[in-house]
């Protein structure tokens, strides 16, 4: 079984050579892939020399576009193994938490194993930015609503994968969000998820993070925007829709009042404004049923695609 464990990797000099020798003493059987996306300091050399230092498998794999989801895009697509770890280059996250994480995804437990950083309180105690702890908590609960699922740890960058969730899920964002689209994929697409408890850290002195509070609060805002209009298109149009009915209401009510008084309007703009928005009301809503519609019918495609991926695979064992 082979078990490839990808370490993305931006301007990581500090840290990464500690973090491939941990991760290789850990499971000496594994894969070592640092995904160097285009880094401008000496992660690349580093990174290089360690994994012939210490003679395991494995190579540097070169990404020029930035973004953490451009990296294991990369990764994804040029390695080929039984399962797949993805674990940050930072430090943050312990090599010894890696066969608890292992197991339940070698046992066929579930598609996707993530580590948990939540639970225990690590995070909350280590994490320095109020502003990310609050994005995450706010992240977290609206996916758990719309999907009503449970889920503690939503942007964690310990995971475990199988061959098969990694190959049927197609890498759209570049950035940081990569987290928060892999959780959506997998509950949007029925993958069996499950989290484990692990402890956390923040980063050694001299090593500096590449999040910024106030460029990755938009991401933020951006990625719960996308949720909605992605993923449940039928809400998200409805509640615009409602907006624009009940501004509609609110200006179109004096205006019936008069007619029914007087049978006569003296208030023609509020008239026409309020048909106007009537009628914005009623194509969003008409919008949010052919999306709902139109998802419905990708996530029956992307069912079927996966049917003909399990036929070929028992087709190829068998031979």
């Amino acid at each position: 079984m082979k078990i490839a464990i990808i370490i993305p990797a931006y301007n990581e000099e500090k840290t990464i050579k500690q973090v491939i020798k941990k991760f290789y003493l850990a499971n000496p059987k594994g894969w070592i892939y640092v995904v160097d996306n285009n880094s401008n300091d000496n992660t690349n050399k580093i990174a290089y020399e360690s994994i012939e230092e210490l003679k395991c498998k494995g190579d540097v794999i070169f990404e020029s576009r930035k973004g953490k989801g451009n990296a294991i895009r990369k990764a994804f697509l040029e390695i080929e193994a039984d399962i797949y770890v993805i674990v940050d280059a930072d430090l943050t996250y312990s090599e010894k938490e890696l066969d608890i994480l292992l197991e339940p995804v070698k046992k066929n437990e579930c598609d996707m194993c993530v580590g948990d950083r939540h639970s225990k309180g690590y995070y909350t105690k280590e994490n320095k930015r109020v502003f990310h702890e609050f994005g995450n908590s706010l992240v977290r609960n609206l996916i758990n609503l719309l999907f009503k699922s449970k889920l503690r740890d939503i942007m964690s960058g310990y995971r475990v994968m199988s061959h098969f969730f990694v190959k049927n899920f197609p890498i759209l964002s570049e950035g940081f969000e990569i987290e928060t689209e892999i959780t959506l994929h997998s509950l949007d697409k029925r993958f069996r998820i499950k989290e484990i408890p692990i402890s956390y850290k923040e980063r050694p002195f001299g090593s500096v993070s590449k999040l910024n509070t106030i460029k990755d609060g938009f991401r933020v805002l951006k990625t719960i925007f996308g949720i909605f209009k992605d993923y449940k298109p039928l809400i998200f149009f409805s509640l615009i829709s409602l907006i624009f009915f009940i501004i509609g209401i609110i200006v179109g009510t004096p205006v019936i009042l008069e007619f029914i008084k007087a049978q006569y309007i003296n208030r023609i703009p509020s008239a026409i404004l309020s048909s106007g928005l009537m009628i914005i009301s009623m194509l969003l809503f008409a919008i949010g049923l052919i999306l709902d519609t139109v998802v419905k019918h990708y996530r029956y495609n992307y069912e079927v695609s996966l049917l003909h991926y399990k036929n070929n695979s028992n087709k190829s064992k068998i031979k």
